[in-house]
């Protein structure tokens, strides 16, 4: 394929991938958007008022980021995984894996999708704290850097996580016991600096610590981490992931039959 047909299969996969969860966005961009409200709600104006200041800053101001990351990792992922074994299990994938699309092409048209969803739910959420917060964004090329890069790690994790699936039941045992977990423990509502050093350590193996502090650094200008390292880790995360998708879409492992 030369480059022009490159392109409109990129455009035709990524165009559909967005249309997907658009056409019910009562089920995908709503519910994240009232879940986020709803924390907001309980841990900002509630359990925040009787918390009082985290670093520095108003609790609810401080959560704010983490909170925005959340939605972000969540539906980049959701998005990847329930659209890829859709096509795994109706054997679509194999339609496609047999054409002569390239698999950086595949990768990106179903990736774009989930990063598209992940960020517009970011926007939206991000709009939402408006009423809850009052923070403002000291670093705005960071939150974009970091906020594209999560996306962009977790969508392709997502792909992974339906390529080794096999039921229906298997894409949501990642989020259920490891997603979840790691985000929850991932300083989205504290700081790390208030635990003993051996579990501050612990909790720096945990990669999405790296997201949060990255993306809550550009809003408020503080981290637990160094910013650069965060940055690089991610980055680091993202390519070791894109080779595993490339190269699992070449050998067709779990996708052919």
């Amino acid at each position: 394929m030369n480059f022009a047909e490159q392109y409109i299969a990129l455009v035709t996969m990524s165009t559909r991938e967005i249309r997907r969860f658009l056409r019910i966005w009562t089920q995908t961009l709503l519910p994240p958007v009232i879940t986020m409200v709803l924390y907001f709600v309980i841990f900002g104006s509630l359990i925040g008022s009787r918390i009082g200041q985290m670093e520095g800053f108003n609790y609810a101001d401080f959560v704010a980021p983490g909170l925005i990351m959340m939605a972000v990792i969540t539906n980049s992922y959701s998005n990847v995984v329930s659209s890829f074994f859709g096509h795994k299990f109706q054997r679509h994938i194999e339609e496609i894996l047999v054409s002569p699309i390239p698999n950086y092409i595949i990768l990106a048209g179903f990736v774009s999708g989930g990063m598209a969803r992940g960020l517009l739910v970011g926007i939206f959420v991000t709009i939402t704290s408006i009423f809850f917060t009052d923070f403002q964004i000291q670093h705005p090329l960071i939150v974009i850097v970091t906020i594209v890069l999560t996306s962009l790690l977790f969508s392709v994790a997502g792909l992974l996580n339906a390529i080794f699936a096999t039921t229906f039941d298997d894409i949501s045992i990642v989020p259920t016991f490891i997603l979840t977990p790691l985000t929850y423990l991932g300083g989205v509502f504290y700081s790390i600096t208030m635990l003993p050093d051996f579990w501050q350590l612990v909790s720096k193996a945990n990669p999405i610590l790296y997201m949060v502090n990255a993306f809550r650094y550009g809003f408020l200008g503080i981290s637990d981490i160094n910013v650069g390292a965060a940055l690089v880790a991610i980055m680091g995360f993202t390519i070791v992931l894109i080779a595993i998708a490339l190269r699992l879409l070449k050998t067709g492992k779990n996708l052919r039959a």
